[in-house]
């Protein structure tokens, strides 16, 4: 399987090791990936709150290099994945939107392309038997629950690729790798998202919120595929709730016996090894 790859400006700097581990579980799986040729951010959770039509031209210029190929996006950041999608969907609904676009960015848009997230490709297109027969070390004992937060999901009728109020995907990815994934209703709470910067202690109470819920549903890790919420959640709870949080594909990579967990988890501020260690996963 082929697809255009757009990393956003977090694989670079804090989601390191989200980008690497993305690229190493898309290789083993058979996903070849095509980094976008010279792409640029896509405004991210700030440009639609400032500029309408700056947070529909950033992704759009984005989509128009990526028609050359003609593959499938695949976007690993929630936030990233959340603005191609809106602004694929404002363009192909609004024609006069759509005429200004290509105005601006001097390239003609043409429907067609697919916006993908990776748990969408892994769980629908290569399949969790196939997955589950890459598994070389079953992730026993690994109690996580799985959090999509905020932008994944939504708006629904945009996002569309897994059940906006109890998505299962992560789920089934996760169980497939061995983990005792606990149930909760926490999954697509907000975290606080970009509050982070100017309201801490806001974003504070939401994370601490999300921490004793998972506690509480005997969850003993997070699993996110979103760096902001990988972020708020790795830094802000309260000494008495942090748990270890993972990026799915770390656990993947893990799971399948790949090289780079050791080294991705040095990167987390919640340091995640005393609990891989003690399951011996690692």
């Amino acid at each position: 399987m082929k697809v255009s790859l757009y990393p956003g400006c977090s694989a670079h700097g804090t989601a390191k090791e989200y980008s690497q581990s993305i690229e190493a579980v898309s290789h083993a799986l058979g996903i070849e990936t095509h980094e976008i040729d010279d792409w640029s951010c896509c405004g991210a959770t700030s440009a639609h709150s400032t500029n309408h039509k700056l947070s529909v031209a950033l992704p759009a210029r984005n989509l128009m290099i990526a028609q050359k190929k003609g593959l499938d996006v695949m976007i690993p950041c929630a936030a990233c994945f959340n603005r191609f999608k809106m602004a694929q969907h404002q363009i192909e609904k609004d024609k006069a939107l759509k005429a200004e676009m290509e105005s601006i960015i001097g390239a003609k848009y043409t429907d067609g392309i697919a916006i993908r997230n990776p748990i969408d490709i892994i769980a629908n297109d290569i399949g969790l038997d196939a997955l589950e027969k890459k598994v070389v070390r079953k992730l026993e004992g690994l109690k996580p629950v799985s959090y999509y937060g905020c932008l994944l999901l939504r708006p629904p009728e945009v996002c569309r690729f897994d059940d906006y109020e109890n998505p299962v995907l992560l789920d089934k990815i996760l169980a497939a790798c061995g983990a005792d994934v606990k149930k909760w209703s926490f999954k697509t709470d907000c975290c606080g998202g970009s509050l982070s910067i100017s309201r801490t202690d806001i974003v504070g109470k939401m994370v601490n919120k999300l921490a004793s819920m998972a506690k509480e549903a005997g969850a003993n890790c997070i699993v996110t595929a979103c760096p902001l919420c990988m972020a708020n959640l790795d830094m802000r709870a309260d000494a008495g709730l942090k748990m270890p949080v993972f990026y799915f594909t770390e656990l993947l990579a893990l799971a399948m016996g790949l090289p780079g967990p050791d080294k991705w988890f040095k990167l987390h501020i919640t340091d995640p090894v005393p609990l891989v260690q003690s399951l011996k996963l690692m």
